[in-house]
């Protein structure tokens, strides 16, 4: 095989060729991928088509005019392409929103003149899909991704393993309802493989289906539900940007009534790093989430980095 020339299009795919050991191969990324800090000074291969800046509320009408008028929400640079050479290029056709499409990169790669890169195109939403696509890109690059997949494994074991052993889980109390927030305005909750994790660290997931989007969520659904836990999560928010963003939830008058509120039991999330790409750092995620759901049993060292209480800890009266 001649040398790797690896140009990864979306943050989770650059992760998964880091966990293969081929940081190195990388000469080009997305305008997101900023994972591993080595990548950071890499030549960027895309730019999003609307203004990244601004509430939740504003960067939602912005996509939706784009997506409305038949647009394309990221554009890739050709030239950048070009004389990067690349042998390989990993995408996504998971998300239209969320990174550049696969119709969108195999346009840009017919016009190509100086190189003809095999395309990797990822489409995850389960947990067992992610493990699937480490091993298919492990396979196109021409490495064994065993090794990878079985550690990542094995950290899920660990937790697994407790949460099942747990009689303070089981038969001391119920799984606590957590909803889990992937976008505030409008009200998003978390789909795909966030339910899977939600249930190994030892919750009960409310709205999100395993394995399919996320859903939208009305105020009064949430309210009804009355969850025992809230995590914020938003997508591409890190914890400052995510703690500003969940402000905007307390303006409802419903918000004070809440049994999470009311017991302190409200988290941010750095979701940008974490729950939102789906790769190798998806472990991680169910480390934290185990930590918040029962730091009786688990700590990792996430908090602070990782998440945050969103609200003070009610103090006994």
């Amino acid at each position: 095989m001649n040398q790797l020339r690896i140009v990864s299009l979306i943050p989770s795919a650059t992760e998964i060729v880091a966990v293969l050991g081929l940081t190195d191969a990388i000469v080009g990324r997305s305008h997101e991928c900023d994972y591993p800090p080595e990548i950071q000074n890499l030549p960027v291969c895309t730019q999003p088509k609307f203004n990244p800046e601004g509430t939740s509320s504003e960067i939602h009408n912005r996509v939706t005019e784009l997506l409305q008028n038949a647009l394309s929400v990221y554009k890739v640079e050709i030239d950048t392409l070009e004389k990067l050479q690349p042998t390989h290029i990993i995408t996504q056709a998971q998300c239209e929103v969320c990174a550049c499409s696969l119709a969108e990169v195999e346009q840009a790669v017919s016009t190509l003149v100086n190189s003809k890169p095999e395309i990797i195109s990822l489409q995850p939403n389960l947990l067992a899909e992610i493990w699937t696509d480490i091993q298919r890109v492990a396979a196109a690059l021409g490495v064994n991704g065993k090794s990878a997949i079985d550690l990542l494994l094995s950290r899920i074991d660990t937790i697994t393993s407790k949460t099942q052993a747990s009689t303070f889980i089981t038969t001391k109390e119920r799984l606590p309802k957590v909803a889990c927030i992937e976008w505030i305005e409008p009200l998003m909750a978390a789909g795909n493989w966030i339910p899977e994790l939600v249930a190994m660290a030892g919750g009960n997931s409310l709205f999100g289906i395993v394995g399919e989007h996320s859903p939208w969520l009305k105020w009064e659904s949430l309210v009804e539900a009355n969850p025992d836990v809230i995590i914020f999560m938003p997508c591409g928010f890190d914890l400052n940007r995510t703690r500003s963003e969940a402000m905007q939830i307390t303006k409802y008058a419903e918000w004070a009534n809440l049994q999470a509120v009311k017991t302190g039991k409200v988290y941010i999330t750095d979701g940008n790093s974490y729950f939102n790409r789906p790769g190798p750092r998806l472990v991680d995620s169910l480390e934290i989430l185990a930590e918040i759901l029962h730091p009786e049993i688990f700590d990792f060292g996430y908090r602070g980095k990782g998440w945050q209480p969103f609200l003070p800890v009610p103090t006994a009266s």
